[in-house]
């Protein structure tokens, strides 16, 4: 792993770095010994220091870092070692050196990884956009509508299904309830499904994170690392991911988006089905699953009339239209 790999990078650093300095001090093999060993420790000691400080930063604002601390950091150093006054201790000297070196070392090896994932738009970039994958989610692939949307010809990037999305999916078609065994099974023939068909190339990922047991947060790490966008209709999983500054495409919001508009003063016909939370009011549903909620409706339950449209309010969880009944 990078973190593992920079902190063992930042020991050995450090500890030829101690080694000199007991070379310069002193000249028996004890000494570099020690040194050296006192060089290894402080090198994981800043590495620790350095995380706690970089853990949470973006990587543009760990390249930008980068790019500027190698250079200022390096010419600080060519300072030092032209005898510049720092102060006239040589362990003030020593140690501001020392400083100099780790940050250098270790701002220069996150800045390259970083550099290497921040896109930069150009024409070559714009012509890849439409091949841009999308990650499915448990919840998008057992709703199922996935599968037809990709039928329609509308997605023609690659999909990707990581391994522990496909393990909950078959541990909910295991589930000893017959309602989640169900759900998982349609799950993984929805998947089956798509597979067969030419025109959308499926991916499984192998890759996971063991120290994240939400499958949620597995998702948005993933579609970070991939510079992915996630595919789901779960709306706190929309939510949490775009506070993560992550793409999500909510085929519940392209459902309400394709849904035909509706004006008040219109007349529709609706089969009153319900009562509502007033007492007089009734509850219709259109054929793409909207609810009407009807005035004076409740008397009508179980017929069909009509209705007139008083106004259409849009929520994040869809389309609820208001109207009155004609008769």
């Amino acid at each position: 792993m990078p973190s593992q790999r920079v902190a063992v990078t930042l020991s050995l650093i450090s500890a030829i770095y101690f080694c000199l300095l007991g070379r310069t001090l002193y000249s028996n093999w004890m000494a570099l010994g020690i040194f050296s060993a006192a060089g290894g420790a402080a090198g994981f000691v800043s590495y620790y220091i350095l995380k706690r400080f970089f853990a949470k930063q973006p990587l543009r604002i760990l390249a930008s870092c980068a790019s500027g601390l190698v250079g200022a950091l390096l010419g600080v150093a060519l300072l030092t070692s032209a005898s510049v006054t720092i102060g006239e201790d040589i362990l003030v000297k020593t140690f501001f050196a020392y400083v100099t070196l780790i940050l250098t070392a270790y701002c220069t090896f996150w800045g390259w990884i970083s550099f290497a994932k921040v896109k930069v738009p150009n024409s070559i970039e714009a012509g890849k956009a439409g091949q841009q994958a999308s990650i499915l989610d448990t919840s998008v692939i057992i709703d199922g509508r996935i599968a037809d949307i990709c039928d329609t010809g509308f997605i023609n990037t690659r999909l990707i299904i990581p391994q522990f999305v496909l393990k909950e999916l078959q541990m909910i078609a295991d589930s000893a309830d017959v309602t989640k065994r169900t759900r998982g099974r349609r799950g993984l023939d929805i998947l089956n499904k798509i597979q067969k068909q030419s025109m959308v190339e499926i991916t499984l990922d192998d890759t996971d994170y063991p120290g994240i047991r939400e499958v949620d947060q597995k998702l948005i790490s993933l579609a970070k690392d991939k510079g992915c966008s996630i595919l789901t209709n779960d709306f706190n999983l929309n939510k949490v991911a775009e506070v993560h500054s992550v793409r999500v495409l909510n085929i519940n919001q392209l459902a309400n988006a394709l849904k035909p508009i509706v004006l008040p003063g219109e007349t529709m016909k609706v089969q009153i089905i319900k009562e509502g939370k007033e007492p007089t009011q009734g509850v219709a549903y259109l054929d793409d699953g909207t609810m009407v909620v009807v005035e004076q409706g409740r008397k009508y339950i179980g017929k069909t009339i009509e209705a007139v449209v008083t106004s259409v309010l849009q929520t994040t969880a869809g389309r609820m239209i208001f109207a009155t009944a004609k008769y």
